[in-house]
């Protein structure tokens, strides 16, 4: 019995149709990019993408069900592309010391903010009112979080690290972290990520929405310390 070709009529309709639906899905998103980069995420509307794309809002309503659908997309996207940026910037580092390592992610984090300050502010921005972020961005949103735990994994492991005081009073929490973030690691040191991990987004959100105006000017010199000095707050160096 012969075997029938792999390009049969209909499987080069279904995979004309597929790529149909990827490129349309990418033109919404663009779109939406746009309009939160004029008027930012509250006002983002499904009518108003699908007019700007000459499309009816019954057909965009086929790629995205709702506004919230179309958000959480945007929002998986900005942070899987700042997670890839980080962990392209680790791979070339990934066999200096743990400080290098932590400082290169950091920088990466920066760097990705700095030339996507709209998806920045998405992510790390106001939230939208009414919008909820559902369960599925989570691994997205964790990313750059467990790559900075994966360096700090490594030190633990190696050579060691120097592990931060803990005050008696944040013992049971730091302990409550540990056991859900990286039972591994002492709870000191989870303690310390977790602080490192919220002064690092506070660090570029400042820069990036204008709060250090008049106040640091030389912002690269001055992250890059910053960022080092979270490293070995938390244990390295």
């Amino acid at each position: 019995m012969s075997t029938p070709p792999m390009n049969t009529p209909r499987s080069a309709a279904q995979g004309a149709r597929a790529r149909a639906r990827i490129e349309v899905t990418a033109a919404i998103k663009d779109e939406a990019r746009r309009q939160l980069a004029a008027d930012g995420a509250a006002k983002l509307s499904l009518r108003a993408v699908a007019r700007e794309l000459g499309m009816v809002s019954s057909a965009l309503y086929r790629y995205f069900p709702s506004r919230d659908d179309l958000l959480t997309a945007l929002i998986v996207d900005a942070y899987d592309s700042q997670g890839e940026a980080a962990e392209a910037a680790h791979a070339d580092v990934a066999h200096a010391d743990p400080l290098r390592r932590w400082s290169v992610v950091c920088e990466a984090a920066r760097d990705w903010a700095l030339g996507h300050p709209h998806e920045y502010a998405l992510i790390y921005g106001s939230p939208v009112p009414g919008y909820v972020a559902p369960v599925s961005t989570v691994p997205s949103a964790s990313r750059v979080g467990l790559l900075l735990i994966g360096i700090v994994r490594d030190a633990h492991r190696g050579r060691g690290l120097v592990e931060p005081p803990l005050p008696v009073e944040l013992r049971a929490e730091a302990e409550r972290m540990a056991a859900d973030l990286a039972p591994d690691l002492p709870s000191a040191v989870v303690a310390g990520l977790v602080a490192a991990w919220a002064e690092l987004y506070g660090l570029i959100g400042f820069e990036l929405f204008g709060q250090f105006h008049r106040v640091v000017e030389d912002r690269g010199p001055f992250f890059r310390h910053a960022a080092a000095r979270l490293g070995v707050n938390v244990g390295l160096g």
